[in-house]
């Protein structure tokens, strides 16, 4: 249903089109009210999901293909099972496999076997004209009057003749053993004979790709009811028959061919876009029911130069819609690299741009913005680095345009380098913090980590900038993380040209519904233990008041102690803005470790990124009770760890993996 709605949304964009899903053994009452809330909100997706009171959707987020995961071996001990081996993308991916393998493949077509000395294939190599004209002087000589379309589909089934071909030399080329059948995939019987011979001669299946299907675009109205399920039949019974037969079987991994028509739809595509969409369905819930198996399914774009794609208009339909279509040499390698070079288990999209694939449905993304901000401006305290609520996209999710006043802001004009006001990267870690909290009210932030400064945020000439927030809440094994960056946008001031866009942070926020705040044994230090004074260490740094969080420091060893500054001004405007992140301990932290640089390495230098960073405390919380940040450099300095502590031993900031980068010369606190 879910690839039906989606590609029967492309065809009908101005009806509210969605697919609701709800777990199982929902009372009926709460469901109907969820349906009605569906029907009268949120246009800007198809797709939704109801599972333990949360609402989700699918979205697209790039990741790398090494995770880190631990991949398959592929040698000449691999079997592999391939169906849709005579098309020619397939043949060319067979290809691929067999070199880095030398396996053994059972080879699956409709196509009969092709004979290795087939002459229309040999003049096929020679190239299309070669053929063309052999199958006109051939139906010449009979007599027989041709069209131009009766040629050209002869040459297609000479094409898949050829990619059979192909496949098959390609395997025993590489040294590897080819079994080709000729199977319809429809045909269950006869697909489970091929597993039970695979399963008598090998007792395993190392690698399944199922890469069967065909395509016959229709809008609904004009589709019949037999081709529709014939496109969606050898889709999903093949992988279902195939699946079904090989139980008790080994299977180290699936690869089943899916489109970008199942992720996004496609216009004409309802059949094709729904088997494809349940091809990816039935592959992720491998990891419940077949959980040794790795499943994989690829939502690929259009090839180029090989395939169906590659003929007629469709090149030009592709540029005018965006969409890049796929090279080979990007293509032919990606079944491999997934299978071997990382542990992602799941849906993949491969291609370039994607164009309209991947344009939203709303403006907003189907957010009410007025409601949105009127929530926020009812909000106490209020979130100051939130600012306007602009979206809400499927691709990009949650926006938020915040603009500050260095001349109002302590935050910023105590924290100005040679006169220019830099955002804290504290600021920036809080401000992600709020994000999170507007994402997905109720919960927690449990830590920030693998925040990356990517670039300062500059306030020239003392005027207001805008900070440009985005995020999204993604559920993982783990617990609800945000994937958060803040953006600057600056208009050129040139007609037609887009503004300019520059990253400034990245990190990842984990949410909790609960946290726990420890303590510690800790022993406040004497203050004439922390020979370092305040006036010695902002004489080199740049800080105003509002930022001077150092009233004594010490360093031993690998360790150094910062005495937070009792009293400090404000650090926003107004004084009782919400702090969920506590960002001047994170300061006090970032400070210290700074001092112990300068004293042991004669360097000064700006936060790079953070590991990991919780807050369980506030300020405020200390209750009159003195703050100390203890910070520990690890690898003379290439990270550090620390804490915040009361004199009770309370934690108020845990911080780990904090790395920064050295300004040019050497400085000095004495």
């Amino acid at each position: 249903m879910a690839g039906f709605c989606k590609a029967y949304k492309r065809e009908r964009g101005d009806a509210l089109v969605k697919v609701v899903d709800f777990e199982m053994g929902r009372k009926t009452a709460a469901p109907a009210d969820l349906l009605i809330a569906e029907t009268l909100s949120d246009p800007g997706i198809v797709e939704v999901g109801y599972y333990n009171d949360e609402r989700t959707t699918v979205t697209l987020v790039e990741r790398p293909a090494a995770d880190g995961g631990a991949g398959l071996t592929l040698d000449k001990d691999s079997v592999f099972l391939v169906t849709g081996a005579a098309g020619g993308i397939t043949s060319a991916i067979i290809g691929d496999l067999a070199a880095a393998s030398g396996g053994a493949f059972y080879l699956l077509d409709l196509v009969p076997e092709p004979a290795q000395d087939d002459p229309q294939i040999a003049l096929f190599r020679q190239g299309k004209d070669a053929l063309k004209g052999h199958l006109i002087a051939a139906a010449k000589a009979k007599g027989e009057k041709v069209t131009p379309a009766q040629i050209d589909k002869q040459i297609m089934v000479v094409e898949r003749n050829e990619a059979a071909l192909r496949a098959i030399e390609s395997v025993e080329a590489a040294g590897g053993l080819a079994y080709y059948r000729s199977v319809n995939l429809l045909d269950g019987p006869a697909l489970a004979a091929v597993v039970e011979e695979i399963r008598e001669r090998h007792g395993k299946l190392d690698v399944l790709v199922h890469a069967g299907g065909i395509e016959i675009s229709r809008s609904l109205p004009d589709k019949d009811f037999n081709q529709f399920s014939l496109v969606f039949d050898i889709k999903a019974d093949g992988f279902f028959s195939l699946l079904s037969a090989a139980q008790g079987l080994p299977i180290g991994a699936t690869v089943a061919f899916s489109s970008v028509a199942g992720r996004f739809g496609n216009n004409g595509q309802t059949d094709y876009s729904a088997a494809n969409d349940l091809l990816c369905k039935l592959t992720s819930s491998l990891r419940r029911w077949r959980p040794e198996t790795k499943g994989i399914v690829i939502d690929w774009t259009a090839w180029g130069e090989i395939g169906m794609a590659t003929r007629g208009s469709i090149p030009r339909i592709m540029e005018m819609a965006g969409i890049d279509m796929l090279p080979p040499s990007a293509g032919v390698p990606t079944v491999r690299r997934e299978l071997v070079a990382g542990g992602y288990r799941g849906e993949i999209v491969v291609g370039g741009r994607l164009g309209i694939m991947a344009a939203e449905w709303d403006a907003t993304g189907g957010l009410d913005t007025e409601k949105a901000n009127a929530w926020l401006a009812a909000r106490q305290p209020q979130l100051l680095m939130l600012g306007q609520v602009t979206a809400a996209k499927l691709y990009g999710g949650l926006e938020v345009a915040t603009t500050l006043d260095p001349q109002a802001q302590p935050f910023l004009y105590d924290h100005a380098m040679d006169g220019t006001p830099l955002l804290p990267g504290v600021m920036g870690t809080e401000a992600f913090g709020q994000l999170a909290q507007a994402l997905a009210p109720g919960y927690r932030v449990a830590a920030v980590f693998d925040e990356q400064f990517h670039a300062p945020f500059k306030f020239y000439r003392m005027e207001p900038q805008t900070l440009y927030l985005s995020g999204f809440a993604e559920a993982t094994a783990d617990g609800l993380i945000v994937r958060a960056a803040l953006h600057s946008r600056r208009e050129l001031g040139q007609p037609g040209l887009p503004p300019q866009v520059k990253l400034h942070f990245t990190a990842n926020v984990l949410l909790a519904r609960e946290l726990d705040a420890p303590a510690v044994d800790f022993t406040p230090p004497a203050a004439e233990s922390l020979p370092i004074a305040a006036d010695a260490i902002y004489r080199v740094y740049f800080h105003g008041p509002a930022y001077q969080v150092l009233e004594r420091a010490g360093v031993e060893g690998q360790t150094a102690i910062g005495l937070m500054t009792d009293g400090l001004p404000p650090n926003t405007d107004p004084a009782d803005t919400a702090s969920v992140l506590a960002p001047r301990l994170i300061e006090l932290c970032f400070q210290t470790a700074g001092v112990w640089d300068i004293q042991t390495n004669g360097t000064m230098a700006l936060p790079l990124g953070i590991g990991a960073v919780t807050a369980y405390r506030q300020p405020q919380e200390a209750a009159g009770r003195r703050l100390y940040a203890r910070v520990e450099a690890i690898d003379g300095g290439a990270s550090y760890n620390a804490q915040v502590v009361d004199e009770a031993g309370n934690v108020y900031v845990d911080l780990k993996g904090y790395r920064t980068v050295d300004l040019p010369g050497s400085v000095s606190l004495s």
